[in-house]
């Protein structure tokens, strides 16, 4: 019988079924909550099987901060095209990069609003960053930056300056150009299929899962590599402004792709959608972290039980990490351990997965292997 109007039921079938997409590069920025997203990326490679462009021999980054080379990846050399996921910190470089993946990768990154940026770069950066190591605190560095950022040392300041121009492979002490800047955010565009905004971290979790027909689950996570509340310093408002012009280029690099991502959301989520699936999202890490958390939340370095799990820390800051719940059953551990694996530890352990027969990697942490080997 011919009927107009379609069931309910038909309406809730998508006309077109998206399968999963497994083949994705993500660039990975400093200090935009891009070690949350790693985690995500490499419990979904474990979970599809997928293979990771890792870094080489002892190296933990992908030759960063050189300009990235194919050979920077682990096995480059023997077994070529063939790795799903990259997502390791590099400094981004599109020809090599795409020696590595397949062509029909999926590319994409994620920003943060450079005043909230800057003051978590000069914090972690502190001791290793001469720009910051001179200058008393994050306030006084930006009442008069040139005094303490000298050119001859811009390799070791680019923590200090426009961090985000420099991770996507530009001069990050370029000149301010309106014409200059129309044509990178223009390459970018073509670069990347999807850039992300670290400060609505959840909303971009939402629009990764649908740009990347991705389950709720592949998106959950436990924020990583934060840090506690009193290592935070206050911006006065002359500095917030003050950012603004010294790193002018990652200001309009983020204005840019912030506009772009709302207006991505509008074209395919909508936002009463996205409300839905947010909430949706944050009871379900709720209920997680219930389920693995012994304290319900990050806590401080000196408050983690077992240092296997004890992230890497830096700089002035006190980065957090997560204690388990004694007592859970061994699938659900996995998972837990998984969800708070630091990005060194998870770096490490998948390498030793990925190349059994290879030296592992040594991280300069009491590593309990133990901990993580019951695969």
């Amino acid at each position: 019988s011919y009927r107009i109007s379609k069931s309910y039921k038909e309406l809730l079938i998508p006309s077109t079924p998206c399968h999963a997409r497994t083949n994705v590069m993500f660039l990975k920025t400093h200090k935009t909550a891009s070690s949350t997203v790693l985690n995500i990326m490499f419990r979904f490679a474990e979970r599809y099987n997928l293979t990771v462009a890792l870094p080489a021999d002892q190296l933990l980054h992908l030759g960063y901060p050189k300009t990235f080379l194919a050979h920077f990846v682990e096995e480059f050399e023997t077994t070529g095209q063939n790795y799903n996921i990259m997502c390791n910190h590099l400094r981004f470089n599109p020809l090599e990069v795409q020696k590595v993946m397949a062509a029909n990768t999926f590319y994409f990154s994620i920003l943060r609003n450079p005043i909230p940026l800057l003051e978590s770069s000069y914090i972690y950066y502190k001791d290793s960053v001469p720009a910051f190591r001179v200058s008393k605190d994050v306030n006084e560095y930006l009442a008069s930056p040139m005094k303490y950022y000298h050119p001859a040392d811009y390799k070791k300041n680019i923590y200090a300056r426009n961090i985000m121009w420099f991770d996507f492979g530009y001069d990050n002490n370029a000149e301010d150009d309106k014409k200059y800047i129309q044509d990178v955010l223009k390459e970018i565009e073509q670069n990347f299929h999807l850039i992300l905004i670290a400060d609505y971290f959840d909303e971009s979790m939402i629009l990764l899962k649908h740009t990347l027909c991705w389950d709720l689950d592949d998106v959950i996570y436990f924020k990583l590599n934060s840090r506690s509340q009193d290592t935070v310093q206050t911006l006065t408002p002359e500095s917030q402004e003050r950012i603004k012009t010294w790193c002018s280029l990652d200001w309009k690099l983020y204005l840019h792709f912030n506009q772009s991502f709302w207006r991505r959301i509008e074209e395919t989520i909508g936002l009463e959608e996205l409300e839905k699936e947010v909430n949706h999202l944050r009871t379900r890490q709720k209920e997680l972290m219930e389920t693995c958390l012994l304290d319900q939340e990050a806590v401080g370095k000196d408050h983690i039980k077992n240092k296997a799990l004890l992230p890497f820390q830096s700089g002035a800051a006190n980065i957090l990490g997560y204690n388990l719940k004694q007592g859970l059953d061994n699938s659900t551990l996995r998972t837990c351990q998984k969800m708070v694996m630091p990005e060194l530890q998870y770096t490490s352990y998948l390498y030793a997965v990925q190349y059994p027969h290879k030296k592992r990697k040594q991280l300069g942490l009491p590593l309990l292997w133990t901990s993580f080997q019951q695969k």
